[in-house]
């Protein structure tokens, strides 16, 4: 399946996508999956490593938008108290969330044995949409196993789009949806840097979607109320303030409102922004620690990639996604297939 840009449905614009386009162009970060395909069941873990070492001991530091709560999610919390991560992020379907979390606690006690003894607790970080449309749910089907295996798959390389990982069951504005990501280029003075985001896309009513040349697609299913969930998680080597983390996750729900987004009553949408620039040590060696901190006055350039990112990557994960049924009989196309129906004039 082709990416939404290879489709043509992604203009020129003023920031550069990178390298792969996704997540893993920051250096140092990497994905993986694990997806569950059995008889009433297609769900999955999708695991996000922000670097390959002991996040627990070397904290990536982060912050967290919530746009509309109506989510399960686990760990955002300590995030918006404290600005740092320090396990992998997990997404999965809402009844996943408890398994993902202690094979998140049990993968971190086994390389720090004195969490919960000698040292502080961890808090384990995992988002999650309702995938009930695809998904029997209610089997509870993802195990610690599962967000383990994801875990182990974890690659800097390609990240696989679409109905993959927790994205499996997934759906947006009437369409199958899931996983998507994208990526740009930032330069500030003389330095680069890359920002990437990856979305787990569930969210958006029938008929709502708007594409960026102002079409919009129609599933021919039946509207339905906005009850549905987007994960976004941003990634930068860009060194940004606590503050400037959260104004940047803040710019996620721009990309949202671009294709249609209203973020209904029932909706949960979470954006996650984190840094690998100056990370936090658990037992820091000085009383003081210095970080670096873009300048203001630059950071309109990282709010635009943030809603680029946001906007393609939801895109991205439409059109890549193929056409699947639900588990009450519903199809749920694949925009891909109704881009070829419906050529640009």
């Amino acid at each position: 399946m082709k990416t939404a840009r290879e489709l043509g449905l992604i203009p020129q614009g003023r920031l550069e996508p990178g390298s792969g386009n996704t997540i893993t162009d920051v250096p140092g970060i990497s994905v993986g999956h694990c997806s569950l395909r059995r008889d009433g069941i297609f769900t999955g873990v999708t695991a996000i490593l922000p670097h390959d070492g002991d996040l627990f001991r070397v904290k990536p530091r982060a912050a967290v938008e919530v746009i509309n709560g109506f989510g399960k999610s686990a760990g955002l919390m300590q995030v918006a108290e404290l600005g740092t991560i320090e396990t992998p992020i997990l997404l999965t379907n809402t009844f996943g969330v408890a398994a993902c979390s202690e094979a998140l606690i049990r993968r971190a006690i086994a390389a720090n044995p004195a969490i919960g003894r000698k040292t502080s607790t961890v808090n384990a970080l995992v988002c999650e949409c309702n995938d009930g449309s695809i998904n029997d749910i209610q089997a509870l089907a993802v195990t610690p196993a599962d967000a383990e295996a994801a875990l182990e798959a974890a690659s800097t390389g390609p990240v696989e789009q679409g109905a993959v990982g927790a994205g499996s069951g997934m759906t947006a504005f009437g369409f199958k949806a899931g996983i998507g990501t994208a990526s740009r280029r930032l330069f500030v003075d003389d330095r680069s840097f890359i920002f990437g985001t990856l979305v787990l896309a569930n969210f958006g009513g029938a008929g709502d979607l708007v594409l960026p040349d102002g079409r919009r697609p129609d599933p021919r299913v039946p509207a339905s109320p906005e009850r549905g969930s987007v994960i976004v998680v941003m990634a930068t080597d860009l060194p940004l303030g606590d503050r400037q983390l959260q104004r940047v996750a803040r710019r996620g729900g721009a990309g949202l409102a671009r294709l249609g987004a209203f973020w209904g009553h029932g909706s949960g949408d979470v954006v996650l922004c984190f840094t690998t620039a100056d990370p936090v040590e658990h037992d820091p060696a000085k009383a003081f620690a210095t970080q670096e901190r873009l300048a203001d006055d630059h950071i309109d350039t990282v709010f635009r990639a943030a809603a680029e990112t946001t906007q393609e990557a939801v895109l991205n994960a439409l059109c890549i996604a193929p056409t699947t049924p639900g588990r009450n009989g519903r199809i749920y196309p694949c925009l891909a297939d109704w881009l070829k129906e419906n050529p640009t004039p």
